[in-house]
């Protein structure tokens, strides 16, 4: 299992938010995330695939379909 689990604060740096609105994220289940006892991690792959959904799409792009 190579799975790259990173920790609220390499999160926070990742995305460029804060780690209170990382909390808040996670508060109101708006970002995937594992709880590990009482430690909360962030499966990077998931995260990726997350923030690739949260992409709006263009006019440009809806255009070439």
């Amino acid at each position: 299992m190579n799975k790259k689990f990173l920790n609220i604060k390499d999160l926070s740096e990742y995305l460029g938010v804060t780690i209170n609105t990382l909390y808040a994220w996670v508060n109101q289940r708006k970002i995937p995330y594992l709880k590990m006892g009482r430690l909360v991690r962030f499966d990077r792959e998931k995260i990726e695939e997350w923030v690739e959904s949260k992409g709006v799409k263009t006019y440009e792009s809806e255009q070439k379909k």
